[in-house]
């Protein structure tokens, strides 16, 4: 067949030469004329027709070839690609859990598990990752058919960067403790986890009296960890379980009771300076500093800036004078009175100052290392309270739940609300 002159044949390979987004005209007329048709054939009123029904037939076979070439070989997009030629993906980043370099210590005699592909004899901190519950999250059948073991795995790897090194040593004393306590009551592996509320309590029973609370906690908290990281339902009672922890504490031998000292400088001033914000409902950047450097005796507290003060009563106060605070350029002043209990802000303050003796015009918890005084810095005390609080097995908080907490407590006390917010400084 002749074409006209100055035409062109259009082939699956020519078309190629044409450069995206280009496109002819006819070819562009031609298929949008039979879209249009195609769509009054299919929602037109009354009886359906076949989409090949009342299509007008194209006027040419070039016509026909040209609408088929573009609308099935028309070069999509360019694809993103890296330099190398190969194409980015999503999704490819993994969080790779290390096992350490050191090995284990022996079990004790009285504390060694009996054998077991799923309690391998690792690190105490590697427990928790590495000794597998018979029916966890890898083992489960429900699971979308598109993800991998590798996939799967990968979640109880990133759940377990939520512990710290002493937390998960700590979780993993109690892990050994409640298998080999398992291994004497003939419990076996699918009984262990999901562990029923009947067996939880039951361990804890047995270790009442032996061990201090803080202990149990520790061992319990490890056990639900465990639980979590596997992906396995954790059924415990929450009242039932504060009440045997509660218990366990009243019932620990009294070695364990003895009060710890705070014999470092950095934990004294830490302590004092966490007893003194929290009753004296102050904000944690009063008693601390932003940086090593930052120290202003003009703007923060030194220990020429606390006093003593009697009511009519008779009743003595420890005041602290801030010098510059977020309201008043003037300074403000906020106190507390001693306590009962190891939270005695009195005896903390005591402590950090016989055994820290910072200067009168340093920063009142300034404290001694490597035979220089450093100040307190906020980013230092977080993280302090913060390592104390998982070791505990509690959630770490921000600083502001400091003066929160303080309000809640002087509230439950009795103390009228008003009087709370003279206290905390709040104006409304």
């Amino acid at each position: 067949m002749a074409h006209p002159e100055g035409s062109t044949t259009l082939t699956p390979s020519s078309s190629q030469l044409l450069p995206y987004p280009h496109r002819s005209d006819n070819t562009y007329a031609t298929s949008t004329r039979l879209s249009h048709q195609l769509s009054r054939t299919l929602y037109s009123k009354g009886k359906p027709q076949h989409p090949s029904q009342g299509l007008t037939a194209p006027h040419s076979n070039e016509n026909v070839q040209k609408s088929t070439i573009f609308s099935n070989d028309m070069p999509g997009p360019p694809s993103h690609r890296h330099k190398n030629g190969s194409t980015g993906e999503r999704f490819t980043h993994t969080v790779q859990f290390t096992p350490k370099a050191g090995r284990p210590t022996r079990y004790a005699k009285d504390l060694c598990p009996l054998p077991s592909t799923r309690c391998l004899h690792v690190l105490a901190s590697e427990r928790l990752q590495l000794w597998t519950p018979l029916h966890g999250r890898e083992t489960a059948r429900n699971v979308p058919t598109n993800l991998s073991p590798e996939d799967i795995h990968q979640i109880s790897v990133v759940i377990g960067k939520s512990w710290e090194e002493s937390t998960l040593a700590a979780y993993g004393s109690g892990l050994l403790n409640f298998h080999v306590y398992c291994d004497q009551k003939d419990i076996p592996e699918d009984q262990r986890a999901p562990a029923s509320p009947l067996l939880i309590s039951a361990f804890v029973s047995s270790l009442a009296g032996a061990y201090s609370g803080s202990t149990i906690d520790n061992y319990v908290y490890g056990i639900r960890a465990w639980h979590v990281l596997h992906g396995v339902r954790w059924q415990m009672d929450t009242a039932e379980l504060e009440a045997l922890l509660r218990a366990a504490e009243k019932t620990a031998p009294p070695a364990s009771k003895k009060k710890k000292r705070l014999d470092k400088p950095r934990d004294a001033a830490v302590y004092s300076c966490l007893t003194t914000t929290f009753y004296a409902a102050a904000r944690l950047g009063e008693f601390t500093v932003p940086n090593l450097g930052a120290f202003n005796g003009a703007v923060h507290v030194k220990p020429s800036d606390v006093r003593i003060e009697l009511d009519r009563n008779g009743l003595r106060s420890t005041v602290f004078h801030i010098p510059k605070t977020k309201t008043s350029p003037n300074g403000e002043d906020v106190s507390w009175s001693r306590q009962s209990g190891d939270t005695d802000p009195e005896a903390a303050l005591a402590h950090h100052l016989a055994l820290n003796k910072p200067p009168e015009d340093a920063h009142l918890f300034s404290y001694l290392k490597n035979s220089r005084y450093r100040p307190l810095t906020k980013t230092e005390f977080i993280r302090m309270v913060a390592a104390a609080a998982r070791r505990a097995g509690l959630e770490p908080r921000q600083g502001h739940g400091i003066r929160i907490g303080a309000t809640l407590e002087y509230l439950l006390r009795g103390t009228p609300f008003e009087v709370m917010k003279v206290k905390g400084r709040w104006a409304s």
